[in-house]
């Protein structure tokens, strides 16, 4: 039996097509033009945005949401682990705790990927001060913004908030000594 090339990429072909039921494909209208199959995406629901949610933990070991309102600071207890959850998975950030002027606090990070999204952990060597004001900031690692799995521009944020109780004194410098001795030589 003798076979052409054509007719060797035609049985080819369909002996392949016929072993994955699984795929779709394109299939011929009655005006003779080519409908492509369709498109799992647009019968998806869509994905609400990205949310987030900062808690911190409290005296007990258990975790308290912090109310996050425009045009107001919570006034939360002093604590030494934040927390932060997003309701989808992110790509390009980075997550950093203020304080009151600015200044990028010390801390020991966590970040775990789940499929809800999300959690990052900030863990602070000493608690932070009563009386203070604080800010945590999720902005791009590298770039202008941070994006979401879906590829979602998500715009910079900033949560600020004050620990309850009265301003606490910011411990001074140390001052050098000053030697009254004169070195002789």
């Amino acid at each position: 039996m003798r076979f052409s090339r054509r007719g060797l990429l035609a049985l080819f072909a369909s002996i392949s097509l016929a072993g994955c039921p699984s795929k779709q494909s394109a299939t011929p209208t009655d005006g003779g033009a080519v409908e492509a199959p369709p498109d799992a995406s647009a019968t998806a629901p869509a994905t609400p945005p990205a949310s987030f949610v900062v808690r911190y933990q409290v005296g007990d070991g258990g975790m308290e949401p912090i109310a996050l309102a425009l045009d107001e600071q919570p006034s939360i207890e002093s604590t030494s682990l934040i927390e932060i959850r997003s309701s989808i998975g992110l790509r390009n950030y980075r997550i950093r705790l203020f304080d009151e002027v600015e200044r990028a606090m010390i801390s020991d990070d966590s970040a775990d990927e789940t499929p809800d999204g999300v959690i990052y952990r900030i863990s602070l060597p000493t608690p932070l001060k009563s009386g203070h004001k604080y800010a945590v900031v999720i902005d791009a690692q590298t770039g202008a913004t941070i994006t979401d799995t879906l590829g979602r521009e998500i715009q910079d944020l900033r949560f600020e908030f004050q620990i309850a109780g009265e301003k606490e004194k910011d411990a001074p410098a140390p001052t050098p000594k000053k030697n009254d001795k004169k070195k002789r030589r």
